[in-house]
């Protein structure tokens, strides 16, 4: 646990308890490779600095933030798919990081940068109303109730989330955990800043074509297991 207690009246930005086990793995040649070559022009270290995105990219364009985005590969198929908007990819453990760093060698992706940091940190370097879409598919659901405060989708988080939406700007969530997904719907609810995009404003969205399929999600469908989006846009 850390200790991001403070003195005084300043509120902590947040995060006392995290929401992942980081747990290295091992880097395949390939995936070390690709952080050794692509590092320096794809890769975003934490700092005390304000992100300059258009700076970053190298243009302006839509912003599209994933945080944990696993081994990298919808996250790719998405920017293979839309070339003219940026993806800005958070994801902890190096072999995704490596993976993803892969797919943008081989596919030539020029739309894409990544951070291996937590992102509840580096949110703090992300300027207010910058994001126009920041989706976060299959967090860690801490199915177990004693580490369900684990959770990264909580309150404070949310808060500092919009913050950094756009107006209008899309907050997307999907998991494949029933518990997890009604504790996302009432934590998003509550929030007054955020509209339901769900045509019964008080429940679940259908999947957007965006939001690629994975091998993961389809062998759990064809199982008969559900898979729920949540889809809130800033007021």
């Amino acid at each position: 646990m850390t200790d991001n207690s403070q003195s005084g009246d300043e509120k902590p930005f947040y995060r006392t308890i995290r929401s992942f086990v980081k747990r290295e793995g091992k880097l395949t040649v390939g995936q070390q490779n690709a952080i050794d070559e692509l590092w320096p022009n794809f890769g975003v270290d934490l700092s005390d600095q304000s992100l300059n995105f258009t700076q970053l990219f190298g243009r302006e364009g839509e912003l599209i933030m994933e945080i944990g985005f696993g081994n990298g590969l919808s996250l790719a198929d998405m920017a293979l798919a839309f070339p003219e908007t940026n993806f800005f990819g958070i994801e902890v453990h190096k072999p995704g990081v490596g993976s993803l760093l892969v797919q943008v060698k081989k596919h030539g992706l020029q739309n894409i940068r990544v951070c291996g940091d937590d992102a509840v940190e580096l949110l703090k370097q992300v300027p207010e109303n910058s994001i126009d879409r920041l989706q976060i598919f299959f967090p860690d659901p801490w199915h177990k109730k004693r580490h369900h405060k684990r959770r990264l989708i909580q309150a404070p988080f949310v808060e500092e989330v919009v913050k950094r939406l756009k107006k209008g700007g899309i907050l997307h969530v999907a998991t494949d955990w029933e518990n997890y997904a009604e504790h996302v719907l009432e934590v998003l609810l509550a929030n007054e800043n955020l509209k339901n995009q769900s045509e019964n404003t008080d429940d679940f969205s259908p999947k957007p074509d965006y939001r690629p399929e994975t091998k993961y999600e389809r062998r759990g469908l064809n199982l008969g297991h559900g898979v729920w989006d949540l889809l809130f846009a800033k007021r």
